[in-house]
């Protein structure tokens, strides 16, 4: 049984290294959306990175990165990171992306940004709680309809997360129990006979004198879009609604709950008062 000891990160840098990515991608989302070898090359030898993820000289896991710039500073895009499906859960996103953080800083970043579906709870744990990413910016549709394998059949909203890796993992200061965040969250949600959570109602926006407030997201929302479009839409579409609102009146993601209870069907993104720091 594999571990996460035995998964060993390497830095790629050469075409024969990167077209075993190339196939691992096409293996993941498909053919038609893989990045080419000579676009990932190029930007390694410009400021980019290439990881990978390897097990026993097999690569099953990389991550791409390629330098942005916003008219005021230069940081990294995390473009994409993936794992194959044989070798999930098994925390090598985890040794990917700090890698990445150790490389990224050899090179002089000290920020790096990328997006990701918020409904993917998994990701939003991995991101937020573990290494610390904070999100103030909601794309709608970021990647407009994606047919790959992975995303067809619902619109590719996305998070902007920005991880200032030039800095210490800024510590909550509270501490929640996930009883007060089931209570408070904006999103309320009936069980259905499946098990997963079918939106019920909504509480309103929270009061201005108020600085925490919680959005709840299914633990499983892969298993609902492929068994229930319309239920997944539903918590597409509401979801977007409220980070957007909240995101509006300047309010952060910068914590998420994980919800140890086999019943609740949900986890829950902490929401603070707060700015972003890209922009």
């Amino acid at each position: 049984m594999t571990n996460a000891q035995e998964i060993k990160i390497r830095s790629l840098q050469y075409i024969e290294e990167l077209e075993d990515v190339r196939r691992l991608e096409c293996k993941i989302w498909g053919e038609n959306d893989s990045i080419p070898t000579h676009q990932t090359i190029t930007a390694v030898k410009n400021g980019g990175l290439v990881l990978g993820a390897y097990y026993e000289g097999q690569l099953v896991g990389f991550q791409y990165s390629f330098p942005g710039f916003n008219g005021k500073s230069v940081y990294l895009c995390s473009h994409v990171l993936a794992t194959d499906a044989d070798f999930r859960n098994k925390g090598i996103g985890e040794k990917l992306k700090l890698a990445q953080r150790e490389e990224a800083l050899k090179l002089g970043y000290s920020l790096i940004t990328w997006t990701y579906d918020p409904l993917e709870s998994v990701n939003g744990y991995l991101n937020i709680a573990k290494l610390g990413g904070v999100s103030c910016t909601y794309i709608a549709n970021c990647y407009g309809e994606m047919e790959d394998l992975l995303n067809s059949g619902i619109p590719s909203d996305r998070f902007l997360v920005e991880w200032h890796i030039g800095r210490e993992k800024l510590e909550s200061n509270w501490e929640i129990e996930p009883e007060f965040a089931i209570a408070n969250s904006l999103i309320q949600w009936d069980v259905n006979q499946e098990g997963f959570p079918i939106l019920s109602s909504t509480l309103p926006l929270p009061s201005y004198d108020c600085h925490l407030t919680f959005i709840a997201v299914p633990k499983d929302f892969r298993a609902i879009r492929e068994t229930k479009i319309t239920a997944a839409t539903e918590w597409r579409m509401k979801t977007r609604e409220l980070f957007t609102q909240l995101f509006q009146q300047g309010w952060l993601v910068n914590g998420f709950l994980k919800n140890s209870e086999p019943e609740v069907p949900v986890h829950f993104y902490v929401l603070t008062k707060g700015k972003g720091e890209l922009r």
